[in-house]
């Protein structure tokens, strides 16, 4: 064919126009914007009219409900519409919860009845039916105004057994852990997702770069770690907060069955029936496989032993696999979920190698770390952005005591490595007030009965009470700087075969008033069941009278007490807050001469005697 010199001027001004709208459409393109290693927000990506939410679900390799099929999850997508319309891929932050589609109410009866002797099984507890809430497509609301305008993509998904997702909760068990790892394979190609529940027709998730992180509180915060265990690819970084790691340490502590702060008598039972809002006709065969079997056969309420029950939903011994970057957050006065939970990950993270910071602040449960923090975390992690996070000389980031949480103060690490372990010994007076010295002190006993009925605030407040012992430091001359694990070591015998032991670090004075902070009066508290003084596995009965030795850690603190305050360690048996509450009477003789508390102090021996003399 012969082309006229017409034609082809006119071929030349066309394909001309085509090169300058490509141009032009490919300069209009929206992109996330970076500003000091942060995303920023994105005009284009905020307006919430213009963003795009649907649903689907994702298949499991696991069926947990018992109808012969893998589970799929419910799985809610919300996305700026630049992913639709400029082809545009982001990377993801995904959110997972048993709690997205209501709970169970909180009736009499559902809780265990903890006014029962040590060893004796309760009488049976009434168990609530949850009535599913929530619509199509939209799973939660959450975390979507502060991610997707700085260039994210949402992602939400119900646990097994809850909401539209099939399957049955199981607390920890491996099903909650495979259920986020199938998601982040779908959101990566490796599987497959559907428009439908019982559905044929596949959906793609063409919008993800395949770089996800996660982040949640409790339960919420918990996930995030049961899928980083699982190794998948993709979860390139996650951010607990205030995470429960271990449900023997949410439920027990050191033999002991203890209740989660402000839910006496909780189990990991209730906690199934408080979230199981999955079908209807799932229930039965879930309640009975579940809970009613394994559960049942595996909780063991009774002696509170650490068995292959609890081992089994313990996050400490499924680590072997993580690969993800790890910011944690947690709050030093959370008695829900405890700080222990956090710290005992943050330091086997470390050992591993990963990429690690830790964030405390002084407060409850809850707490994100500063907004800041995470955008950098995510920036780095899911956007590629080499902002040095990684390479940050400080990994701890703990907010003082009467500061803003968004300002906390960096430390090169969590404990402070500068604290060194002081050793305090108990002088005899603890019915009233004994000391606490660094002095080796002569062999003496003191004796505390208990009483559930009496409130662990009221014992701290008491000038005499023979229903606990009380040793004081010196009142401090300079402020004290606490940071790390305080451990006890205590000499006892018992006038029963069984009996609780409570320890309490506080504060005194005791504070009173609207003006009290969180931080005034407890430092620390830990609990243990002196049945269990060689094992946590297995107890033994105590011999009346006979002397046993226990040696357990109280809960991570990192705390500065202020001058003109004194130390308290106080030993007491039931605590009324947390443990079983048998009849009054059990007498406890404590040996003060084998009886040592260790504490974790800036400076150590040093700073302890230029605070106290």
């Amino acid at each position: 064919m012969i082309i006229s010199p017409k034609s082809i001027s006119t071929l030349i001004i066309a394909l001309s126009i085509s090169i300058i709208s490509c141009a032009q459409n490919t300069t209009e393109k929206t992109t996330p914007i970076f500003k000091d290693g942060e995303a920023q927000i994105v005009e284009a990506f905020s307006n919430t009219n213009k963003w795009i939410r649907h649903d689907l679900w994702v298949e499991t390799e696991f069926d947990t409900d018992g109808d012969g099929k893998p589970d799929r999850m419910h799985v809610a997508v919300t996305r700026p519409e630049q992913t639709e319309t400029e082809d545009l891929k982001l990377p993801i932050i995904y959110v997972t919860s048993p709690y997205f589609a209501g709970v169970a109410a909180d009736l009499p009866g559902v809780m265990w009845d903890v006014e029962i002797e040590l060893g004796e099984s309760a009488k049976e507890r009434v168990h609530p039916e949850v009535t599913r809430r929530g619509h199509r497509p939209i799973i939660s609301n959450s975390h979507l105004r502060k991610w997707v305008p700085r260039g994210y993509i949402v992602v939400h998904s119900s646990s097994p057994g809850t909401g539209l997702s099939d399957g049955a909760p199981t607390i920890g068990g491996e099903n909650e852990s495979l259920a986020p790892k199938a998601v982040i394979d779908w959101l990566c190609g490796r599987a497959k997702g559907y428009t439908e529940r019982e559905g044929s027709e596949e959906i793609k998730a063409y919008w993800s770069t395949g770089k996800v992180g996660m982040t949640g509180t409790s339960y919420n915060g918990t996930l995030p770690l049961a899928a980083a265990t699982t190794g998948v690819e993709g979860l390139e970084a996650i951010i607990p907060i205030a995470p429960n790691t271990s449900y023997y340490h949410y439920y027990r502590s050191n033999g002991l069955v203890r209740s989660p702060g402000g839910y006496l008598g909780e189990d990991i039972d209730v906690l199934y029936d408080f979230v199981h809002s999955g079908k209807e006709e799932n229930r039965p065969y879930n309640n009975e496989t579940i809970r009613d079997t394994e559960m049942k056969n595996g909780m063991d309420r009774e002696t509170g032993d650490y068995n292959e029950f609890w081992e089994g939903r313990d996050y400490l011994n499924q680590m072997d696999n993580m690969k993800a970057a790890l910011l944690m957050s947690h709050g030093f006065n959370d008695w829900n979920v405890m700080p222990v939970h956090s710290y005992r990950i943050y330091k086997a993270a470390k050992e591993k190698g990963l990429p690690t910071q830790i964030y405390y602040h002084q407060n409850g449960h809850g707490g994100p770390p500063p907004t800041s923090m995470m955008n950098k975390w995510f920036t780095k992690y899911l956007h590629g952005i080499d902002n040095g996070v990684e390479n940050a000389e400080n990994k701890s980031y703990i907010v003082r005591e009467y500061d803003d949480p968004q300002e906390p103060t960096a430390y090169k690490d969590y404990p402070n490595p500068e604290a060194s372990d002081v050793s305090l010994n108990l002088t005899y007076g603890g019915t009233s007030i004994g000391g606490l010295t660094l002095n080796k002190v002569p062999v003496a006993g003191e004796m505390l009965s208990d009483d559930a009925s009496i409130s662990g605030s009221e014992l701290a407040q008491a000038t005499n009470s023979k229903n606990r012992l009380l040793y004081v430091t010196p009142k401090l001359k300079e402020d004290l700087h606490i940071s790390g694990v305080p451990q006890v070591t205590i000499t006892l015998a018992s006038s029963k075969p069984a009996a609780n032991l409570s320890v309490w670090l506080v504060s005194l004075p005791w504070q009173e008033g609207k003006d009290v902070k969180i931080t005034d009066n407890i430092i620390t508290r830990g609990w243990a069941d002196p049945k269990n003084h060689k094992s946590l596995s297995k107890e033994e009965n105590l011999v009346i009278g006979k002397d046993y030795t226990i040696t357990f850690d109280l809960q991570p603190d990192d705390q500065i007490i202020k001058a003109g305050q004194q130390i308290g360690l106080m030993i007491f048996s039931s605590d009324k807050e947390f443990t079983l509450h048998p009849k009054p009477g059990t007498e406890l003789m404590i040996h003060l001469g084998s009886t040592q508390l260790k504490l974790p102090i800036v400076g150590g021996d040093d700073a302890y005697t230029k605070a106290t003399d």
